[in-house]
């Protein structure tokens, strides 16, 4: 896993680790790794043409004894300097290396000529919107050929959220000290961070439980199937989806669950999409049933229930999510039962497992926020979603974020755009359901659904040989690509 601490945990570990070091050793390590990387960046460092955009603050200091370390390798450094005082030891060393200090007034012109630029404009500690001149600094180091380097994270993105308001420097790599920063995972805070680089300082053992974390491949391994594993064994995930007017989401999501990895998918609803799920995936076993709390038993056994694409919000179907969560079985609700829900959260106090997977919108109806406000501050929703609703709320979008109350956060780190189109989320119910019916617990079962969903995507968009293929693609080729995903796991 990748661990991320809020800025409040990483200001005291650092205070800890400052207190049993030499003074300024803590920033010179900070310095030696951020020097180390630049140099790796440029094609020499001897000559190169590096400016370094400086705040007032430790970041500023960083970037100038980062700088400095440049210069004495032949770098030709100069420091922007952008408020009314500079970083008192920093800026001495990087006179004594041969660098110069100017003002804002020549930055165009520097940073239009730079091969790299490093951003020390605010830290960790900065938020709200940048104000002038670190605003324009921010977009001339953005607008700039030369690669831009953030230090610790992108000036005017805030680190604990990823919450950008106004002007924020555009980072092609962000190099960032002892622990990673929320910011630096979600969106939309993630999107100007590039690669990011992660330098060991010191601060492991000073540092509490992770607030976010983000996962590698071996950390959303789903269980694999044993010598006497059979269908029941590898899990059977019973599916409530579709109805007269809305077929194709029955289709997707038990496709996702054929492809997820399910011992058996049951699939259930009226006639048309019961036909349409038998056509097209003949390993379902079927079942046309009413929309009544008694009909469930005709279904068969199954150890988990998704519930809710394309099933409408009528009274219909608003019996059929009651019915299925007065079950003791895990439930995924995804959709129109979301919808649902949104009128009846009394429906979310039960005992077993409950899985929410909404988007903004959704979400928005659950917890009676504006859906713009949580695009701009996922992190705070979705927490605040796990506390009010009594279960584990798996927020979709440009960062997949899922909660659950008292644990930290995950980030799925394999989304991307081409996952915005219809259809998908359906794929990933299926998916998520299979994973949930295979026993893996609730947050578990997400993560490594919304893990293979976009690994999917990008494999069905890219082809197996490319990594950047920008090739549209359905909701069913994500269907498609999904063993792929597994065997990429490893």
């Amino acid at each position: 896993m990748r661990y991320a601490h809020e800025v409040g945990k990483v200001r005291a570990a650092e205070r800890a680790l400052m207190a049993r070091l030499p003074e300024g050793a803590l920033m010179q390590r900070a310095a030696a790794g951020l020097a180390a990387v630049c140099a790796r960046l440029l094609v020499r460092v001897y000559g190169a043409e590096v400016v370094l955009l400086a705040g007032g603050g430790d970041n500023g200091g960083d970037a100038l004894y980062a700088g400095a370390r440049l210069a004495r390798r032949g770098a030709r450094v100069t420091a922007v300097q952008a408020g009314s005082r500079l970083h008192e030891g920093g800026v001495g060393a990087l006179r004594a290396a041969g660098g110069r200090v100017t003002g804002p007034e020549a930055a165009p012109a520097l940073t239009g000529a730079a091969d790299l630029i490093i951003d020390g404009l605010t830290g960790i500690g900065g938020t709200g919107g940048l104000r002038e001149p670190h605003a324009t600094l921010a977009a001339l180091a953005s607008a700039s050929p030369g690669v831009v380097v953030a230090c610790d994270v992108p000036s005017g993105v805030d680190a604990s959220s990823g919450r950008v308001e106004g002007a924020a420097v555009r980072a092609d790599v962000t190099v960032t000290f002892g622990t990673h920063k929320p910011g630096l995972l979600i969106d939309p805070g993630a999107a100007h961070c590039g690669v990011v680089e992660l330098v060991d300082i010191g601060l492991g053992p000073d540092l509490p439980d992770p607030d976010v974390v983000a996962a590698w491949p071996e950390d959303v391994r789903p269980p694999e199937p044993g010598p006497e594993s059979d269908k029941y064994r590898r899990g059977v995930v019973g599916i409530l989806a579709g109805g007269e007017e809305f077929t194709g989401a029955a289709v997707l999501c038990a496709g996702g669950a054929v492809h997820g990895g399910a011992g058996m998918v049951r699939f259930a609803s009226a006639r048309h999409p019961v036909e349409l799920v038998r056509q097209r995936w003949p390993e379902a076993v079927t079942t046309v049933i009413e929309p009544k709390a008694e009909e469930l038993e005709r279904v068969g056994r199954v150890q988990a229930w998704v519930v809710g694409p394309g099933l409408g919000t009528g009274e219909e179907a608003e019996a059929l999510v009651e019915a299925v969560l007065g079950t003791d079985l895990p439930v995924l609700v995804d959709a129109d039962g979301l919808t649902v829900l949104a009128r009846r959260r009394d429906l979310l106090r039960r005992p077993a497992p409950t899985l929410l997977t909404p988007h903004a919108g959704e979400l928005a109806r659950l917890i009676g926020a504006d859906r713009e406000e949580i695009e701009a501050a996922r992190l705070e929703h979705v927490q605040r979603a796990a506390a009010e609703l009594p279960a584990t709320v798996l927020l979709k979008g440009s960062t997949t974020l899922i909660a659950e109350e008292g644990r930290p956060v995950r980030v799925n780190p394999t989304g991307t755009p081409r996952l915005a189109t219809a259809g998908t989320g359906d794929v990933l119910s299926g998916l998520a359901g299979a994973l949930l019916a295979g026993g893996m617990p609730a947050l578990d079962a997400a993560a490594a659904g919304a893990y293979l969903h976009g690994l999917a995507a990008r494999i069905a968009s890219a082809g197996p040989e490319e990594a950047d293929g920008m090739a549209p693609i359905s909701a069913y080729d994500v269907i498609t690509a999904l063993p792929a995903a597994f065997r990429a796991l490893g």
